[in-house]
């Protein structure tokens, strides 16, 4: 989350058919069956991690006696990775936002990567559904998340409360350690070895230009698709080839 005035991210064109492009995952998917591997990142990919972010504004609100953030919500959080921006829409002023932003940075920093926070998650629109779809298909699927390891029981939780495929047979769970030398970047770099070993990437979903570029760059054959929630601002250009999705609903036709 931003802590300090940015430009906005850029937003990326949309492929012309999410559609088009999530069912022609679930066919490669089905053809290569237990040889291949799916990867979805959790955090604004299929999990809605606005509402945990409105959850510890609140809490740190109530703590502080900042006046006026009691109803603050996830609709405030437009992407979820500008509060000032969010703060000011819930009606506080910069100079207040701007007095207060140093304490609830390090707030921020001290509960947003725990376990307890996490419950708050909420999936992304479709995101159970095509998950299990892309399970069904026999396919490896594979959660690939920058969260530190020790958010597993939190992130198993808010998987099962949604119905989410959960790790056992042909679904596995990667976290990043409990290392805060380690950016995401990084980490996200030093799986793909390791997904090459469990099988032919088929695809690989993740709402971080950086990260797509990424995948794109590693397995050219895959299909690499961005979701349009929302990112960083890190990386501000897209590698060609990625296919830019707003989010995982899918229906039969």
């Amino acid at each position: 989350m931003a802590d300090r005035p940015r430009e906005p991210a850029r937003p990326f064109p949309l492929h012309p058919s999410a559609h088009e492009v999530l069912a022609g995952v679930l066919v490669a998917a089905r053809q290569a069956g237990p040889a291949g591997v799916v990867a979805f990142d959790l955090d604004s990919t299929l999990l809605d991690n606005r509402p945990r972010q409105a959850a510890i504004v609140r809490e740190f609100a109530a703590r502080e006696g900042v006046v006026g953030l009691e109803g603050f919500h996830a609709r405030h959080l437009v992407t979820g990775f500008d509060l000032r921006e969010a703060l000011g829409r819930a009606g506080l002023d910069a100079e207040t936002v701007a007095r207060w932003m140093p304490a609830f940075r390090a707030h921020w920093l001290e509960r947003f990567f725990t376990s307890d926070a996490c419950l708050e998650d909420v999936p992304i629109p479709g995101a159970p559904d095509y998950t299990a779809r892309v399970h069904a298909t026999g396919v490896q699927l594979v959660y690939l998340t920058a969260r530190p390891e020790r958010m597993r029981p939190g992130t198993l939780e808010v998987l099962a409360r949604y119905a989410f495929p959960l790790p056992g047979e042909g679904v596995q769970l990667w976290m990043k350690p409990d290392d805060t030398t380690v950016n995401d970047e990084d980490f996200k770099r030093s799986t793909h070895h390791a997904l090459g070993a469990v099988g032919r990437l088929v695809a690989a979903f993740d709402n971080e230009p950086g990260h797509v570029n990424d995948f794109r760059s590693t397995f050219p054959g895959a299909t690499v698709v961005l979701l349009a929630t929302g990112h960083s601002g890190r990386v501000g250009e897209l590698a060609e080839g990625i296919a830019v999705i707003p989010d995982l609903r899918f229906s039969d036709p």
